[in-house]
């Protein structure tokens, strides 16, 4: 990751209630992005959603890496809650595994959960891969931004902009575990809906304005016929 224009910067939400902070990772510096992040569990705008899971996922095409360096991290796999602590090490997410991570906010209450506990810190990084359409830093900036658009400033959530969000991302939103082919037609979906669809309608899955390394987002948007006329390199913001 030495060549990582964001590295050091950092990315903050819920009015800092959240930080990511973009690092090498320690143990692995090839790996595609590597995180430090903070959740403050007393801040007033992570207790607010806290009670909200956020969107059960796959990525088909890379592993995801989670480590705990203090407090509690709340990790769902296949339906199976579990929370990691630093004494865990390392928990690999598998490609085409439905899995989400949250703060364990809303399980306080849960037996052997600390009240006192103010701070979770995590390392989150991931695989690297040849594929154009895949999780980085582009795709944390974006998400993390329109997240704060509905959660500031009560935008209503729209799930074609999520689609096209996650697809840029390589994720795509999980399916119920009884569809036969859930998997595959979650990521036929996201294409279809969140690509293509999306494109023609006039969603982009980055913005200029929450974008650091734009020339990135654009080369990931030239991918898609469908999206290729957001990838306006021009210095100004477009009206």
């Amino acid at each position: 990751m030495t060549d990582d224009p964001y590295l050091g910067h950092t990315i903050t939400a819920f009015e800092g209630g959240i930080t990511t902070h973009v690092i090498t990772h320690p143990s692995h510096p090839d790996r595609v992005f590597a995180y430090e992040v903070t959740f403050l569990l007393q801040h007033p705008r992570v207790v607010a959603v806290a009670s909200r899971k956020p969107p059960l996922h796959l990525h088909p095409h890379q592993e995801e890496y989670i480590e705990v360096l203090e407090g509690r991290l709340v990790v769902e796999v296949e339906g199976k809650e579990s929370t990691l602590l630093p004494e865990d090490g390392e928990f690999t997410v598998l490609p085409w595994t439905n899995h989400r991570l949250y703060s364990p906010v809303s399980d306080r209450k849960s037996e052997g959960a600390d009240p006192d506990t103010k701070v979770t810190r995590f390392i989150l990084s991931g695989e690297r891969t040849p594929e154009p359409l895949r999780l980085d830093t582009v795709f944390f900036e974006n998400w993390y931004a329109y997240q704060d658009q509905v959660v500031l400033k009560g935008m209503k959530i729209d799930l074609i902009q999520v689609m096209s969000m996650f697809d840029a991302g390589g994720s795509y939103l999980s399916l119920p575990p009884w569809i036969p082919f859930g998997r595959t037609i979650a990521q036929v979906l996201g294409i279809v809906i969140g690509r293509w669809i999306g494109g023609i309608l006039g969603y982009q899955p980055f913005y200029r304005e929450w974008t650091t390394d734009w020339e990135s987002a654009c080369r990931k948007m030239e991918v898609s016929v469908f999206q290729r006329r957001f990838a306006n390199r021009s210095k100004s913001l477009p009206p």
